[in-house]
């Protein structure tokens, strides 16, 4: 059995992926995979330096993420260039390691952190859906606080996703992150109890 876990930038997917594998889930996180698939040696860093300058690479040949993040978030058709190169390969890695998991520990649930899940058009892959939900002007709040960014930074990178509210309409599980730490793992140990988890 798997899920899709996703939401919005800093409405809290780690504290919920973190609750989930403390019960016993198995966690693929995306955002790592991202990180793995830009590598130095890996084809996609390669396509990232061609196609936005070698500037965009540090002298130990890693990538220069601020750099490039500066590039992307300021204009949509650089992000969507950026997507293009790095999201089939993170496709291709995500599918092999939901394969091995499901087929390794079929009694297992395998939650699959996804933060652009709906703008990467992902459903398909998922049984279910879990949105992590904040309000709005709390999830800009807390990116300004954790990314010491200004709110025109951060409206910048909100409005590259997909607008929370409307994620938290496709939600087939929708768990609301805007309370306490308490109220988060309630919801959670009710999920686990309804689905027979454990």
């Amino acid at each position: 059995m798997n899920i899709g876990l996703t939401g919005g930038i800093a409405t809290g997917k780690s504290t919920v992926a973190k609750l989930l594998t403390d019960r016993g889930a198995i966690l693929i996180d995306l955002d790592g995979i991202a990180r793995e698939v830009v590598e130095p040696g890996q084809p996609s860093l390669l396509a990232i330096a061609e196609r936005f300058g070698h500037t965009v690479i540090q002298a130990d040949g890693t990538l220069d993420r601020k750099k490039l993040g500066s590039i992307v978030f300021a204009d949509a058709a650089e992000r969507k260039a950026l997507e293009a190169i790095t999201h089939p390969a993170i496709r291709t890695v995500m599918k092999r390691r939901m394969a091995d998991h499901e087929s390794g520990n079929p009694d297992k649930l395998v939650v699959v952190d996804v933060p652009l899940l709906f703008e990467s058009k992902l459903e398909s892959y998922f049984e279910r859906i879990m949105v992590v939900y904040v309000p709005r002007d709390s999830q800009l709040r807390r990116l300004m606080e954790r990314d010491k960014l200004t709110a025109e930074e951060a409206e910048k990178r909100l409005r590259a996703q997909m607008d929370i509210e409307d994620k938290r309409l496709k939600a087939d599980i929708l768990i609301d992150n805007s309370g306490s730490l308490a109220n988060t793992t309630e919801q959670i140990d009710r999920y686990w109890r309804e689905k027979g988890l454990g």
